[in-house]
Formats: structure tokens, C-alpha cells, sequence
């Protein structure tokens, strides 16, 4: 499946209403719940994710839709098909951090071709689809998208989560040979950061989903990154496979797999 130039223009769109609906709700006391897996649902999910799903099948009609709030009941596999998480960070959304984003990949024989993601309390629009590079669209203005070469005469810059930090992040930090910083970001903002030459390198030794990295993936690869697990395979998706990542690495320069390959 192909998405044009017109065919990103509407997923755009999408995920814009979707950021709105959820800024109405955002700072203000909106219905939460907990999930099986321990982790936050508020209305402002499934606000979202109805605005999504309904815009997508009209959209793409025929083209199956895998969101968060729905993928127990999806089965099956397959090969092309809408990878949505609505609220990426639901966590920072209660804590108002600002860094939470609505996610929409589009997912080819395991692969994300296309991946829109949007920043609504920032109003930073990262775009992965349709002709040219990737785009992030911020104060009205379009930057186009490139990762920065790695300098060794400058620290690595590397980026992790807000609202999941790990000791195995600190043990990898601590196996280092190199200067680094590291700095503090929610939802798949992270894999952006990367993509528009602010940061380095996220290695994640925590769980993830696979409709936490799709559309950030697409971003990140189209800038000239990478995102592969551990022992250097690229990241991928499908009902066939587990929804829960491995562990992997977001990188920028192809030189850094290097650190983070087992």
C-alpha cells in the first residue's frame, strides 16, 4: 500500500483532531481507570482512539485497524494494516509534562512504512509519509528531518524515558567509553528527538509495545536512523508476532549499533 501526498494529508488531519480532543480534557479531572497490565486508561484514550479508528476505516476503508485499546480482539495477520496508539504516554498526560503524543503507523509486511506523530500540547507535528523526507511541522513552519553524525570530540547525547527509568539503563550508561548527557523524555517523542539531530541514542531495557514505536520509527528511519533490538534485527510489527517489543536501540548514526549490540 502506497500513502501519497493527499493520503498524508488526512492522516495529518486525524491525528490533529484526535491531539484536540484530547487537549479538552488535558489538566482536567477527566475519568481514569486502570487496565489488566496495571497501566492508566483515561477518557482521553478512548476519546482518541473513537475519533482514530472512525476516520481511519472511512479514510482506508477495508484496511485493518490494530490500536492500544483494541488489539486483544484483533487475530490474524495481516500483511498490511494501521498501527494506532491515540495517547502515548498517559503517564505524562496525568502528570502534565506536555511530552504525550498520538501515535499512527502504517504497518507492510512487518515493516512502518508511514508514520504520523503528533505532539498536540507542544503543537509539533512529526511526519513520516507521502512524498520527500521526514517533516516536523511546528509555528507554522516545515523542517525537514536529518539525523546528525556522531562526533567523538562531543558527548554522546543519549535519551531515555520520563516515567520508566531502569537500572539496566544505568549499567549501560556505566559500560561506556565515551563522554555522555543524558536528558529525560516521554512517549515516542524520544525517537523524534533523534530524528531531528537533538539527541543520539535510546536504548530501552523496558517493556514496549508495538504501537508504542511504529509511527516513531517511521520518522526516525526516514530522518536516516535505525531501530533494531539488541542483536542488531531491525524492529518488527504484525498480529503474527508478540505485541511486546524486545528490547532495542533508536540510534541516529548507524556507527553507534556499535554500543548497543549485545
Amino acid at each position: 500500500m502506497t500513502i501519497d501526498d493527499r493520503d498524508a494529508a488526512v492522516l495529518c488531519g486525524i491525528a490533529r483532531d484526535a491531539g484536540q480532543a484530547i487537549l479538552t480534557l488535558y489538566g482536567t479531572a477527566c475519568s481514569t481507570s486502570t487496565k489488566h497490565d496495571a497501566s492508566p486508561l483515561t477518557q482521553a484514550d478512548t476519546d482518541a482512539d473513537a475519533i482514530i479508528c472512525a476516520r481511519l476505516s472511512s479514510a482506508f476503508p477495508g484496511v485493518p485497524i490494530v490500536s492500544e485499546e483494541s488489539a486483544a480482539a484483533q487475530t490474524g495477520a495481516a500483511d498490511v494494516f494501521f498501527l494506532v496508539d491515540p495517547l502515548d504516554g498517559t503517564k505524562e498526560f496525568l502528570n502534565q509534562t506536555d511530552e504525550f503524543t498520538v501515535n499512527i503507523a502504517l504497518i507492510d509486511h512487518g515493516r512502518p512504512v508511514a508514520g504520523i506523530v503528533f505532539a498536540p500540547a507542544l503543537d509539533e507535528l512529526f511526519v513520516a509519509a507521502g512524498a520527500g523526507p521526514a517533516r516536523k511541522h511546528h509555528d507554522g513552519k516545515a523542517t525537514d528531518l536529518e539525523v546528525t553524525a556522531f562526533d567523538r570530540t562531543h558527548p554522546l547525547r543519549v535519551i531515555g524515558s520520563r516515567s520508566h527509568a531502569s537500572p539496566a539503563m544505568q549499567e549501560w550508561l556505566d559500560t561506556l567509553d565515551v563522554p555522555y548527557t543524558f536528558v529525560a523524555a516521554g512517549s515516542s517523542l524520544k525517537f523524534c528527538r533523534i530524528a531531528e539531530g537533538r539527541a543520539d541514542v535510546y536504548p530501552r531495557f523496558g517493556l514496549t509495545s508495538q504501537w508504542d514505536t511504529a509511527a516513531a520509527q517511521a520518522v526516525l528511519e526516514r530522518a536516516g536512523g535505525r531501530v533494531a533490538d539488541l542483536s542488531g534485527a531491525p524492529l518488527g510489527y504484525g498480529c503474527n508476532r508478540p505485541m511486546l517489543n524486545p528490547f532495542f536501540a533508536a540510534i541516529g548514526d548507524p556507527c553507534l549499533a556499535a554500543f548497543v549490540r549485545k
